[in-house]
């Protein structure tokens, strides 16, 4: 917020404070305060806030275009240009620019004037100056920024001349006057500019190159009135030999004014139009930028050679851009890339992106030009490798021709690197090293081509949705050819074969072009789920390579295959060409499966190149399960063998698709998940357990026949080339090989064995080493040189096979481990499976097999999950079971004769679910005990007897075997009532509250079976944790309407009779806990009162709570002294709103003395000071008069007592409103009696008298106490014994009178209400 300067507290209106003050001056105060915020809220940091303030100034001014705001507005803004806070001169200063546009009636020159005589430079103080500066400087370009400032030549040159005095003030404006300057002639037209030129412009060439701002305004001049500068100066040349090295000063202080701001300086960029105008951009390209600010090593400087750079592309020809894009500048510029990685180094490459992504953007006509510049950008490599990425966004731009030629130009490099014609560089740490492997020709190719492959397989993920086919299926076979064949002879119907290599293609770079061959086809497929990704003539892209590599096999006298076909692998190619014409061939019914097996059979038939012995059996048998499933009928869930030696189709098709889940592409895995969701309904039991048997860690260990592959090898080349990348990463390096060899020396130390020591021993033995151990006399004697070279020897061989030894126990450690990832990868992968059977198929009965494979899974992640790969296998796994198994809409609806297996099952969950250690683990096993609940309910044998009852009414109805569905009430109630008598009597158990009450809201007639049990555990031996748990059980479970149609109405009565008296039992030791499980059971046994008494009153039973109402009375001496903890408070509260409940208010004197009791330690001065409440600003001075004047009247007649403290009146005002309520009640005013006067016997009163009383409480008056006075009337009668209505303890008569009495007396407590705070107001009134 703008802090008000004196000028402005005393004088809102603007003016100053000497003089004849305006006639509507306090008018326009009183007028309108809103008016006034405006100009604070202009100030603010906020920009919408100061914008929206600004827009509301306006228009509140063009509403009164006559009044004298306008004036106030205008001389307020002034003042503000000139305030301490440089934030808020911007904000001041834009909003005198809108207000001069808005109204262009008020003349410039008297604005300046009034700048000027506000801010005046000859009398403002020393202290003053800076804001007075900034004032007359935002002034000007406030005058500038309305757009008149051009148009008014008086104004305009006094605004100069202003700048001009301004910028004599360097140390406080530095050049911004001098760049307002520039920035106001840019706008002016030439005639103006040549009239004002010779005041601006000294004609000395000296002045002109000393700042960039002359520089600038010279450069203007000579852009827009040539003449006028030659006139006044003479022929300039800038760009001769001694002006050079100025120019590179003047462009070297302007790119450190801009290192903040990270822009491109105006001079810099009109230096670069003045060169290429006059025809001498080679000699400023070489000169002063590339031999000038490059070597003067200043990082902003090389900036601003960057950005020079980015904007210079647009301005130059095709016959230019080679001199900017292969000099000494573009390779500073990939060194940069290369080495600015650190997170807080400063990256030009993005803004380097945007000047590359608009020059392709506006030139979109000219590919020529598109085409080299991003050639030219490719070509900067770092021993070979391009430093811009291989995702490079800004080939999109690329016109469709340019496109294409970019790849033409990808695939020459690839095939015939030319590395004359590359920007190669070396960083300084690639320079040092002495390694001749990294300087060879042989490893820059293998870089270049490594980055031209994924390069045009990163193309094509562009392309695929602008669906360019043409472009995609020629980096598609290029691809493919270079992966798997070599040519042998030239021939033209294959135009891949006339491509030659300048080098010869490595196997590692075939195996990097497979790769990213495959990558592609995963980019091509990525649509498969949704619609298979075609080509124009309706067939599957992938279709087309399937020809191509046909037509490669066909030519065996052109091409051969890297890894020659066998006769059995050539016959598999050619059934499965016959096997796809056959599913082209299919009905419209079975189209989406056949397309499903279509897309396997490419990809498997793609795959049969790179690895044939594999592939040719899976072809063999995908062929059979194709033929058999388009044969087989769909419906058909559970198929069986023909024959018990053949498996079903569906079995082998599983194997298949796990044999590809084990291979490390992922492409692979969304096919096989894809096939798997077509054929997942003829799933059979055998074919699932397939699928299970993988998460089964002891059977999946013992099966050999999926082998689980990786790309450790291709993972460890490319970390070959990764590490001669990164030489900041080598100590780090050194570091790891300390570290290894420190575990090393442990392992061996912890490898040594006993059998290694007694070899030990025997060689020493042997060469007579521990003669003098064995005896003294041949202690003397000495070993020869022969001897000890024996020995030597010996030991040496013995150590080196116990070395051999520690690394191979090492290596197979390593193995088991990265064993053990792989096989969590793999399980990881076949969950895919499992997601899909569980989503596609929720109804099958199979799904039922599902629970307990996956709760194994789940247990024994939860025991091992310290590593990343467990976690995600754990919480995978644990989303299937959760989302897409229990809380499915859909389930199994025919179980047929797995009805007795289901219980069983049931059973066992509950049991193992008991056994847990962990509840979150248990709740997994709870949960999928109800899940088999809710199918076995849902069972379609006992759909039909539900159905009727829907066309009865709604209302309580009988348990029974129609309520529970398909339960059998008889079979599930003895598994949950073991459950839940565990759970209330065993001292730890996993089981927990919310489980049982899951179980009761889905089945309340099992939860009507298990109430005896929890009503049991209520009261009795059961600890009292278990008490407690009994009760929220029951406190829960009780409101439900489903629980309440399953009981007639005598049932229910009884059934609460009999938790009261449970309760009743429990209340009786009330207030004399002393652990904390005491505590709780306490609380919850009076929840589950206040939940009975509340059933009782809403249901308008009949139950007797005369026995409740005696114990809680009795109880009651217990709970007055009360407690400071928030469960002391919590009791009291359950305590007396059970009390409500019955008819028996809770007294308010009793919350009074609780509070009192800290009060009576303290000293009156502290209570005097005590803040009793929050007040409005504009009422606490008179509020505090009054409550002092208060004080001093009521403290005058207590101060008699000499020995009494200062009394602070409380206690008399308290007295005056008790007995102002006794009268307005019509009784006359006695004593209170104290809480413990409540008799047993007193009267409870109904929940609906209470609730009418409570607007009274509110109003000042204090109703009746049910500690009252004998002389005060009491409406209620007595308790009768027997049959206490539910609704309320007393008559309905009695009530009805006191309700009418309540309500005509409710008005007269308001009357005496106001009439008593009158009467103090005038107290203090008086003198």
């Amino acid at each position: 917020m703008e802090s008000r300067v004196p000028s402005e507290s005393a004088s809102p209106g603007g003016a100053a404070t000497s003089g004849p003050r305006p006639a509507d001056r306090e008018g326009l105060l009183q007028q309108s305060r809103e008016f006034l915020d405006f100009f604070w809220d202009i100030a603010k940091p906020e920009q919408e806030t100061r914008l929206e303030a600004t827009e509301k100034l306006l228009a509140y001014l063009r509403a009164r275009p006559q009044g004298p705001e306008r004036k106030y507005a205008l001389k307020r803004l002034i003042t503000g240009l000139g305030v301490g806070r440089e934030t808020a001169r911007p904000c001041y200063s834009l909003a005198l620019a809108q207000l001069l546009q808005s109204f262009e009636d008020i003349p410039l020159c008297s604005v300046l004037q009034q700048i000027q005589e506000k801010h005046d430079l000859q009398k403002v103080k020393k202290a003053m100056m800076r804001p007075a500066l900034f004032a007359n400087l935002f002034g000007v370009l406030a005058l500038f920024q309305s757009g008149r400032l051009v148009k008014d030549s008086e104004a305009l040159l006094k605004s100069v001349k202003l700048l001009q005095n301004l910028a004599q003030h360097h140390n406080h404006l530095q050049e911004q006057p001098q760049k307002a300057l520039v920035d106001i002639l840019s706008e002016v037209p030439a005639a103006t500019l040549q009239a004002i030129l010779p005041k601006v412009l000294k004609a000395d060439l000296n002045s002109v190159l000393g700042s960039p701002e002359h520089l600038q305004l010279f450069l203007l001049a000579q852009q827009k009135v040539p003449e006028k500068l030659k006139e006044l100066i003479g022929p300039v040349n800038l760009f001769s030999d001694e002006n050079i090295p100025r120019l590179v000063n003047v462009l070297k202080t302007a790119a450190a004014s801009v290192k903040k701001e990270r822009k491109l300086p105006a001079v810099a960029l009109d230096l670069l139009r003045l060169s290429l105008q006059e025809g001498k951009f080679p000699r400023f390209w070489k000169e002063v930028v590339e031999q000038g600010l490059l070597k003067k090593q200043f990082w902003p400087a090389s900036y601003l050679c960057f950005r020079l750079l980015g904007a210079a592309l647009p301005l130059l020809s095709e016959e230019q851009l080679p001199l900017v894009m292969q000099g000494d500048l573009i390779r500073h510029f990939g060194e940069h890339m290369v080495t600015a990685k650190l997170p807080k180094q400063f990256k030009f490459a993005p803004e380097m992106n945007e000047y590359v992504g608009a020059f392709l953007e506006g030139c979109r006509d000219d590919p020529e030009r598109q085409l080299a510049v991003v050639v030219a950008f490719t070509r900067i490599t770092n021993q070979g490798l391009p430093v811009l990425p291989t995702f490079w966004r800004v080939v999109r731009s690329l016109s469709p021709r340019a496109l294409k030629g970019y790849v033409a130009w990808l695939q020459t490099t690839f095939l015939q690197p030319d590395l004359d014609s590359l920007v190669d560089f070396s960083t300084s740490n690639q320079k040092k090293a002495q390694d001749a492997s990294l300087h060879g020709p042989e490893r820059a190719v293998f870089r270049l081509r490594k980055w031209v492959i994924l390069r045009l397989v990163s193309t094509v993920d562009a392309l695929h949705a602008e669906k360019e086919d043409d472009l995609i299926e020629e980096v598609a076979r290029f691809c493919f050819f270079h992966s798997f064949f070599e040519t042998k002879k030239p021939t033209s119907q294959i135009p891949e074969t006339e491509q030659q290599f300048s080098f010869p293609l490595e196997s590692r770079t075939r195996e990097v072009v497979s790769s990213a061959f495959f990558s592609l086809l995963q980019t091509v497929s990525t649509q498969f789920r949704l619609a298979p990704a075609r080509t124009p003539d309706g067939q599957p892209w992938t279709h087309r390579l399937v020809q191509f590599a046909d037509l490669l096999l066909n030519h065996s006298r052109n091409v051969t295959p890297l890894t020659p076909f066998t006769t059995q692998q050539r016959q598999a190619w050619d059934r499965m060409l016959q096997t796809l014409k056959e599913l082209e061939a299919c009905s419209a019914e079975a189209k989406a499966k056949a397309s499903a097996f279509q897309h396997l059979l490419f990809l498997v038939g793609i795959y049969l190149f790179k690895s044939p012995a594999d592939s040719c059996e899976l072809l063999a048998d995908i062929q059979t399960c194709i033929q058999k499933s388009l044969g087989e009928k769909p419906r058909r869930t559970r198929s069986k063998a023909a024959t018990p030696q053949e498996p079903p189709w569906v079995e082998v098709l599983v194997e298949i698709l796990l044999a590809l889940l084990a291979q490390p592409s992922h492409l692979m895995r969304q096919v096989a998940r894809t096939v798997f969701s077509h054929v997942c309904v003829h799933l059979t039991p055998r074919a699932l357990q397939l699928i299970l048997d993988v998460l089964n860690p002891e059977k999946s260990a013992d099966e050999d026949n999926v082998v689980v592959t990786d790309d450790s090898e291709k993972q460890s080349e490319s970390g070959e080339d990764k590490s001669s990348d990164s030489e900041d990463d080598r100590p780090s390096a050194s570091e790891d090989d300390s570290d290894d060899e420190d575990s090393n020396e442990e392992d061996r130390d912890g490898d040594v064995d006993q059998g290694f020591r007694e070899q030990l021993m025997a060689v020493l033995q042997a060469g007579k080493a521990l003669g003098a151990v064995d005896g003294e006399d041949d202690g003397d004697e000495e070993l020869g040189d022969e001897a000890m070279m024996a020995l030597d020897e010996n030991l040496a061989s013995l150590f080196a096979e116990q070395k051999l030894r520690i690394q191979a126990r090492r290596d197979e450690k390593n193995k088991l481990r990265k064993e053990k990832v792989l096989r969590r990868d793999f399980q990881i992968r076949v969950l895919d499976l499992i997601e899909v059977l569980v989503t596609k198929q929720p109804e099958n009965p199979l799904v039922l097999e599902l629970l307990e494979p996956l709760l194994d899974v789940i247990r024994r992640s939860m025991r091992t999950s310290s590593s990343k790969q467990e976690q995600d296998l754990l919480h995978k796994t644990a989303r299937i079971f959760t989302h897409h198994l229990c809380r499915s809409r859909h389930y199994c609806h025919d179980v047929g004769r797995g009805v007795g297996a289901l219980y069983a099952q049931v059973e066992r969950l509950v049991q193992q679910a008991g056994r847990q250690v962990d509840a979150s683990l248990s709740l997994y096993y709870f949960n999928a005990a109800l899940y088999l609940l809710r199918v076995l309910k849902g069972n379609s044998t006992a759909a039909t007897v539900c159905k009727p009852q829907k066309k009865e009414k709604a209302g309580p109805k009988p348990g029974g075997p129609k309520a529970s569905g398909g339960l059998d009430l008889s079979l599930v109630t003895p598994i949950f009532s073991s459950a839940l008598t565990s759970f209330l009597t065993k001292r730890n158990s996993p089981l927990t509250v919310p489980m049982f009450l899951s179980l009761f809201s889905r089945h309340p007639v099992l939860c009507k079976s298990l109430l005896p049990v929890v009503i049991q555990h209520v009261t009795g031996q059961a600890r009292p944790r278990h008490q407690a748990q009994a009760c929220v059980l029951l406190q829960k479970a009780l409101p439900t309407r489903e629980l309440r149609l399953c009981f007639e109405d005598p049932e229910w009565e009884q059934l609460v009779s009999q938790i009261l008296v449970k309760v009743t039992e429990n209340l009786r030791t009330l207030g004399e806990a002393q652990s904390k499980s005491e505590q709780q059971q306490e609380l919850s046994s009076l929840g589950l009162l206040n939940t009975l008494l509340r059933t009782v009153h809403q249901e308008k039973l009949t139950v007797d709570l005369t026995g409740v109402l005696g114990v809680l009375q009795s109880q009651q001496q217990r709970l007055l002294p009360g407690g400071d903890s928030a469960s002391c408070s919590r009791l009291c509260n359950l305590y007396w709103q059970a009390m409500k409940a019955l008819g028996v208010q809770r007294p308010k004197s009793e919350k009074k003395e609780a509070r009192e009791v800290p009060k009576v330690m303290q000293s009156p001065l502290s209570t005097k000071r005590k803040k009793k409440g929050f007040l409005p600003e504009t009422k606490k001075r008179k509020k505090q008069t009054l409550e002092g004047a208060a004080l001093v009247e009521e403290a005058k007649p207590t101060t008699s007592g000499g020995d009494q403290p200062p009394s602070t009146g409380k206690r008399r005002r308290r007295k005056r409103k008790a007995q102002g309520s006794t009268q307005a009640n019509g009784t006359p005013a006695t004593k209170r009696p104290a809480p413990e006067a409540m008799t047993p016997s007193a009267p409870a009163k109904t929940p609906k008298l209470q609730e009418k009383q409570q607007p009274s409480q509110v109003n000042g008056a204090r109703p009746a106490s049910p500690a009252a006075p004998a002389g005060r009337k009491q409406p209620q009668k007595d308790l009768p014994e027997k049959g206490v209505s539910g609704k309320s303890p007393q008559s309905a008569l009695p009530r009805k009178k006191a309700r009418l009495s309540l309500a005509s007396r409710s008005p007269t407590l308001l009357q005496s209400g106001a009439k008593r705070k009158k009467a103090s107001l005038k107290k203090a009134r008086k003198p």
